[in-house]
């Protein structure tokens, strides 16, 4: 065994004793293993780090999004719409109101 190739293993050896990582199965179709197994090699990885990196990307953009990431929603929206309402701001309450009971 080449020093290189030796040094290789033993990082990965390392790394998977510091990032503990579960077997698990799944079932995909044919054409998602197709299309997985091409992207992983157009971008050089595994199959399995490819599909570790989607799920962590779909946990990322989770349908409940953290503190700051709905801060910075709110802040990307705010003044982007108008209500035609001049008052707004001072009566909101009174618009909220006849809004609910509508």
């Amino acid at each position: 065994m080449t020093t290189d190739r030796h040094n290789v293993i033993i990082n990965v050896i390392m790394l998977l004793e510091v990032i503990k990582v579960v077997r698990t199965q799944i079932q995909l179709t044919e054409q998602q293993v197709a299309a997985l197994k091409a992207r992983a090699v157009a971008e050089g990885v595994s199959l399995a780090e490819l599909i570790r990196r989607c799920i962590d990307q779909a946990l990322a953009t989770s349908l409940d999004p953290g503190p700051a990431e709905r801060i910075r929603r709110a802040a990307a929206i705010a003044g982007r719409f108008r209500s035609g309402t001049g008052d707004l701001a001072i009566n909101h309450d009174k618009y909220l109101a006849e809004a609910f009971d509508k």
